[in-house]
């Protein structure tokens, strides 16, 4: 009997992995040791330290890498995490801010230039609200501790006015009136004070993020699995292997949340979310694949390029290991 290759596996718990990840679905000639943990940790942890065969990847701490020519991973079309991002924008109420276009001229504060969440919100915002990256005075320290030291700083070319607070986080700036806005991908604490002066720019993100998904195509990706490149430099028939594997613990998960006998999810009203995914995008409403998410991707590289996160324009089959290119559902 041959022998299988021993990998490791950092992701987060999502439920469209846990097949793969807890081995019920089995994979030909690789036998996994998976660890959840934190995704800021395991990301942090990855681009630091490549400490797994196979990790969940930021979208744009890859791209980034791969436009400077670092290439520590290969990534594979597999889309673990993928959130619309308007809600991701939080303004004070007396800012001045009352739609999109007020954030021109404004002092916005972020986490990280580069992360898919703020790129995804800023190139959004530029694409259909006049959003002038350039008009925005943009500080850059840790959502609730001060200090995070930003791994993908925008470009020089592009002469933002971008500087890094040490001494303060963004969630305290914010309640106290030294930033007017801030892009996050978790939620501020300051949302939960009592009378705060702070809300979300959308309100109605339901309309607003279902009308995005349906008039643009697009389905924002924010992280994606890699495999370390000596493992795939070794062994590139991987690629395939465990494309084929995430996905059909994916299909395995949209299965459970179309199961109407049950509740697999302590979501409620779980059916008319799906129901209104299928409508939009049909049954395999959380695609993998280059095939399907082509127009997905091209848009977060336009914006990547745009905001200085790559240094060069990078093309969609740049990102994906040759052999998976045109894989589609199984």
């Amino acid at each position: 009997m041959t022998k299988k290759l021993n990998l490791s596996l950092a992701c987060g718990a999502y439920d469209h992995v846990r097949d793969i990840a807890e081995g019920a679905v089995l994979i030909d000639g690789i036998e996994l040791t998976a660890m959840y943990g934190a995704i800021e940790d395991i990301l942090y942890r990855t681009h630091n330290h490549a400490e797994w065969h196979i990790a969940e990847l930021g979208m744009g701490g890859y791209t980034s890498r791969l436009a400077r020519g670092e290439q520590p991973y290969v990534a594979i079309p597999v889309f673990t995490s993928r959130v619309f991002r308007h809600s991701s924008i939080y303004v004070r109420s007396d800012s001045g801010i009352e739609k999109p276009e007020d954030l021109n001229g404004k002092r916005i504060g972020l986490p990280e230039w580069g992360m898919a969440a703020a790129v995804w919100a800023r190139g959004m915002l530029a694409d259909l609200h006049g959003f002038d990256q350039h008009s925005v005075r943009w500080v850059q320290s840790g959502l609730h501790e001060p200090g995070r030291v930003d791994r993908t700083p925008p470009a020089e070319r592009l002469n933002l006015r971008y500087e890094r607070a040490t001494g303060k986080s963004l969630n305290d700036m914010l309640v106290e009136g030294e930033i007017d806005g801030l892009i996050s991908a978790r939620t501020p604490n300051a949302m939960q004070l009592p009378g705060a002066p702070v809300h979300r720019l959308f309100s109605n993100l339901h309309d607003t993020e279902l009308d995005y998904w349906k008039s643009s195509g697009v389905f924002p990706i924010m992280h994606l699995i890699g495999i370390r490149r000596d493992v795939y430099e070794q062994h590139r028939w991987t690629a395939v292997q465990l494309y084929r594997a995430f996905d059909e613990s994916k299909n395995r998960s949209l299965t459970r949340a179309r199961d109407t006998a049950g509740s697999y999810f302590p979501v409620p009203l779980m059916l008319h979310a799906v129901q209104t995914a299928i409508a939009v995008s049909g049954d395999d409403f959380w695609p993998y694949g280059v095939v399907a998410n082509r127009p997905s991707i091209a848009a977060f590289l336009r914006y990547a390029y745009e905001q200085g996160v790559t240094q060069r324009p990078l093309e969609v089959d740049e990102l994906f290991a040759p052999e998976t290119l045109f894989l589609t559902r199984t």
